[in-house]
């Protein structure tokens, strides 16, 4: 059976990131909250990196035009990489006849 995950609204996770900040025992907190203690945790690490980022429901992340930049960047060079080794298998399979190609 599969288990349904919770869903915290973004109000709940920014209270209990305020909360975990002046507290000093973060398991008495997360079980006061109902949650799991590396979930605070997770939250937690999360504000600081993002701070007005944080939180942007249905685990859609808010990227930073220079994240955003290097992500693209990142999926041009998988695909120019696909096609490179695509075309080396092609030059070796026409090539086999003409013994021209040696494979490397």
């Amino acid at each position: 059976m599969s288990q349904v995950r919770k869903a915290y609204p973004k109000e709940f996770k920014l209270m209990s990131v305020e909360l975990s900040n002046t507290r000093k025992d973060l398991t008495a907190l997360a079980k006061e909250l109902d949650i799991n203690v590396t979930l605070l945790y997770r939250w937690r690490k999360e504000f600081t990196n993002k701070q007005g980022g944080s939180f942007p429901g249905n685990g859609k992340v808010i990227l930073t035009e220079s994240e955003q930049e290097l992500s693209r960047l990142r999926q041009q060079l998988r695909d120019t990489e696909m096609e490179r080794d695509i075309l080396k298998k092609a030059v070796g399979i026409f090539s086999k006849s003409d013994n021209k190609y040696s494979g490397s």
